[in-house]
């Protein structure tokens, strides 16, 4: 997804990304933000920020498709899709929800489509570093629910 419709799918914003292509996955995806920003979308959307780029920037849930019969029916869901009127020749809609942003987005060179996603493991030597990174999360979790 390049940005800044990234942004918007893992804001919960965005529930509908328009393609040309169905398919019959169902289930969690990470949101990658491409090193590409679409500028005239920026404008025509009046968003004006920073974007991370070249990054997994947070996840949503598809959880169905739909398909569209006409151009029509696409403008009918331009609140959910933003997609300019260059794109409404599409002909499937992924339906998106539960979206999560990363806190830390996740360095990770992209590909076109579904793609799988293979994470390095790491090793982190230092354990006071675990410790830090445990209690930051710890702390970040009650905060979030109190």
């Amino acid at each position: 997804m390049s940005q800044p419709f990234a942004d918007l799918i893992i804001l919960g914003k965005k529930t509908i990304e328009l393609r040309k292509w169905n398919t019959n996955f169902r289930g969690e995806l990470l949101i990658h933000s491409p090193l590409k920003i679409r500028t005239e979308d920026c404008k025509r959307l009046k968003i004006n920020k920073k974007f991370v780029t070249g990054a997994i920037v947070g996840k949503v849930e598809l959880y169905d498709v739909k398909k569209y019969d006409s151009q029509k029916q696409v403008k009918l869901d331009q609140k959910f899709h933003f997609a300019s009127k260059n794109f409404h020749d599409r002909t499937f809609g992924f339906l998106l929800k539960n979206a999560k942003v990363f806190r830390i987005p996740i360095p990770y060179k992209g590909q076109l489509g579904l793609f799988e996603v293979d994470l390095p493991k790491t090793r982190i030597k230092k354990k006071e570093i675990v410790t830090d990174i445990i209690d930051e999360e710890y702390r970040y979790q009650w905060i979030g629910h109190h």
